[in-house]
């Protein structure tokens, strides 16, 4: 079972950034992958960023060049660093854990609300 709580979403205006933050009840450095994901209004739930155990991460084309995933250890957080950021970021933001064992197995987040407006 992994439990995760993300925080750090809000209102920001074109351009600027914001950091999102997923907390995980057990190391992250024990989940198989972990990544980030949103769901805009009347939209499909999309892959943002995902970063494995080895600390390799693949992005959607959409984030590539603005948006970063990276883990911190001292806060055990898989954080995502969002610049430049479009009204078209506009949505839930979720994380997502992966757990590879004899089977796999997902945990998500409640979600954070990003708004990107003036």
């Amino acid at each position: 079972q992994v439990q995760l709580v993300e925080s750090g979403g809000g209102l920001v205006q074109p351009g600027g950034s914001l950091k999102l933050s997923c907390a995980a009840s057990r190391s992250i450095f024990t989940i198989s992958a972990m990544g980030w994901y949103r769901q805009a209004p009347g939209k499909q739930r999309e892959l943002v960023a995902v970063i494995a155990s080895d600390g390799t991460s693949n992005y959607a084309d959409s984030a590539k060049g603005r948006f970063t995933i990276f883990r911190d250890k001292a806060k055990n957080t898989v954080d995502l660093q969002m610049n430049s950021l479009k009204p078209e970021d506009t949505a839930v933001y979720y994380c997502k854990a992966i757990m590879l064992t004899m089977t796999m197995s997902e945990y998500w987040g409640q979600g954070t609300q990003v708004t990107v407006s003036s």
